[in-house]
């Protein structure tokens, strides 16, 4: 079984943050600034164990790897940011690479969408545009990653290395991308790679007919009709300035009976992505180390009924600090979240953990 956490490689400053946000910005100045919105609400979150890292330094990944293999993940999928040759957040990914450090399994996600403000309080502008102008592009793009696809960390499913897109349908001809970026895979000795789309977030379903190997089921922690129940109670109590506000469940759902082809199922440890958002943002109340273990055996079960080399669980995410949405330790639950990672999968093989 594999168990990915998504991991954002945002905690340093770069020249663009610099220039749109101001200088010396990352995910931790949001998350420091933020405070509760409503009487319970926990903020912020703040972290323990890892403090307020730099991701520029080597050993503050090592301690991240030890932390996710001691706890039962089995590897880091990094998020990627390709804009035509453009690349953003790299410095990370690529200290790892060129360092063999840590040696922790990993593969990477492109998150090929458009960088707006949206998540800072400026939705309307347009920092940096996701384009996709075509096959020198692809090609470019795919020289790359090839060292990292030939890196003996790198994870395989079905014997190819595996590469999650994250809005597939917004690519002017999916089916195009997986033929080229197959092909290319094919020739340059990699046997091909295993191309996994997202599902869930995004009005997506031809995974199948578009020649994806799998596709990972994101759900969040609310539904759109809990949304509109929790909304039409907030106004009729007057509370209309937000934070819109939803229960975690107890329970994950099954699957959506028609989702076509190999399906990956994904957990949330929580949600509240007010230090981004402020009033405007969503927040899963109720958020606790036992109900997410709740979740993961759910994903476990569902998982453990693909074949045995493609048994995959997402988490999402290892560290998305300013969306309240990591396995990483903070002050309210402390190792909480990843304890009860490691113990629903020990029940799940049926044995004992000792860390």
């Amino acid at each position: 079984m594999e168990v990915l956490a998504l991991y954002l490689p945002q905690y340093h400053p770069i020249p663009e943050n610099d220039e749109w946000w101001g200088n010396g910005f990352t995910e931790w100045t949001n998350v420091a600034k933020a405070r509760p919105l409503f009487r319970g609400h926990v903020q912020p979150h703040l972290p323990t164990d890892l403090g307020f890292y730099d991701l520029r330094v080597g050993e503050v990944r090592e301690a991240q790897a030890d932390l996710a293999r001691s706890h039962g993940v089995t590897g880091f999928c990094y998020w990627h940011y390709w804009f035509a040759g453009h690349r953003l957040l790299q410095r990370p990914f690529e200290e790892v690479l060129a360092s063999g450090r840590p040696d922790f399994p990993f593969c990477v996600a492109w998150a090929n969408q458009s960088w707006s403000g949206i998540w800072h309080g400026a939705p309307n502008r347009v920092l940096i545009e996701q384009t996709y102008p075509g096959p020198e592009d692809d090609l470019e793009h795919f020289t790359y990653l090839r060292s990292a696809f030939e890196d003996p960390r790198y994870i395989r499913i079905a014997g190819r290395p595996v590469l999650f897109v994250y809005q597939a349908g917004m690519m002017p001809d999916a089916a195009r991308f997986v033929e080229r970026w197959q092909k290319m895979a094919h020739d340059a000795g990699l046997g091909g790679l295993y191309l996994v789309a997202s599902l869930g977030e995004h009005e997506y379903g031809s995974q199948v007919e578009d020649g994806f190997d799998a596709a990972v089921y994101y759900r969040f922690p609310f539904r759109k009709d809990a949304i509109t129940r929790v909304r039409d109670r907030m106004l009729a109590r007057g509370l209309v300035n937000g934070p819109k506000r939803y229960p975690y469940p107890d329970t994950a759902d099954d699957l959506p009976p028609d989702l076509g082809g190999r399906i990956f199922p994904s957990v949330y440890p929580n949600w509240d992505n007010t230090p981004r958002m402020g009033r405007r943002g969503l927040v899963a109340t109720g958020s606790t180390p036992e109900r997410f273990g709740a979740q993961v055996r759910r994903a476990l079960e569902v998982a453990a009924a693909n074949p045995p080399d493609e048994q995959v669980v997402v988490v999402k995410s290892w560290n998305e600090w300013a969306e309240g949405n990591y396995l990483e330790p903070d002050t309210e639950f402390g190792l909480g979240r990843l304890e009860a990672l490691a113990g629903e999968l020990s029940r799940a093989r049926g044995t004992t953990t000792d860390r």
